[in-house]
């Protein structure tokens, strides 16, 4: 399902290599039957999923005006309560609405490093070579790479519960172009889905892959998003102050 890019490593990046030979759009529509099975084996990874809208051509199936995240969304705004691994729940879903996307709902048991596309295929390289345990990884659209993680949890006692700067909520996104950590609130779109501007979601190590903890990545990581970001022209990243919200 997920294709481990790790073992046969030459001259050029093979994720590079990969991007570069994507089918065209229209041989990249998952059969009802295989986006059935890519849905269940994640809600049987733990995750849970909610439907989310579709594109509409280069518009979002909402049909609100001025959509900001077309076909990136959940369909209800209770989705945090209605996001489940219920395998019956979900083939409901998936039989009913066949053009959904759907969304994971971060925080509860799994978070989700985002990243720039480039940043996420070097440090991909770098964390196979090393021979690190890595998660599922999906690319989403052209430009973010999604490593999934185990959660890092919340106290017992919520009051105590608080973000650090780099939580990502889906309102917040485009506050943060370099690394993005979703947990507790956000969601990310989840593999197969599609995008307007025939652009998808798509696994490049699947749900089988076990979770790992996001310390094991967060170096190498914020690392390949502060050559990233350099490379761009902004500011870098602040490696001590993304780690010290994970320090008690």
């Amino acid at each position: 399902m997920g294709a481990d890019f790790g073992r046969n490593r030459g001259s050029e990046s093979k994720i590079s290599q990969w991007l570069r030979r994507r089918p065209k759009p229209q041989q990249r529509e998952v059969d009802e039957t295989a986006r059935e099975a890519l849905l269940l084996a994640v809600a049987e990874a733990g995750m849970p999923i909610a439907p989310a809208a579709h594109p509409v051509g280069y518009r979002c199936s909402c049909e609100r005006i001025g959509c900001p995240t077309p076909a990136r969304h959940p369909l209800s705004f209770a989705w945090q309560t209605q996001s489940t691994t219920d395998r019956a729940q979900i083939e409901r879903w998936a039989r009913s609405q066949p053009q959904a996307n759907f969304i994971t709902a971060t925080g509860m048991i799994h978070d989700v490093l985002d990243v720039p596309l480039a940043a996420g295929e070097q440090a991909l390289e770098r964390l196979l070579a090393a021979g690190i345990e890595v998660g599922p990884v999906a690319r989403s659209g052209d430009d973010r790479m999604l490593f999934f993680t185990a959660t890092r949890g919340t106290p017992e006692d919520e009051d105590e519960w608080w973000p650090c700067e780099l939580d990502c909520h889906p309102e917040t996104m485009d506050e943060h172009p370099g690394l993005r950590w979703h947990c507790r609130g956000s969601y990310v779109l989840l593999p197969p889905a599609q995008l307007p501007g025939e652009l998808d979601v798509a696994w490049l190590r699947g749900p089988e892959h076990p979770l790992p903890d996001p310390l094991t990545l967060l170096e190498t990581l914020t690392d390949a998003c502060a050559r990233f970001v350099g490379s761009e022209g902004q500011s870098e990243v602040d490696h001590e102050s993304v780690a010290w919200p994970l320090r008690r």
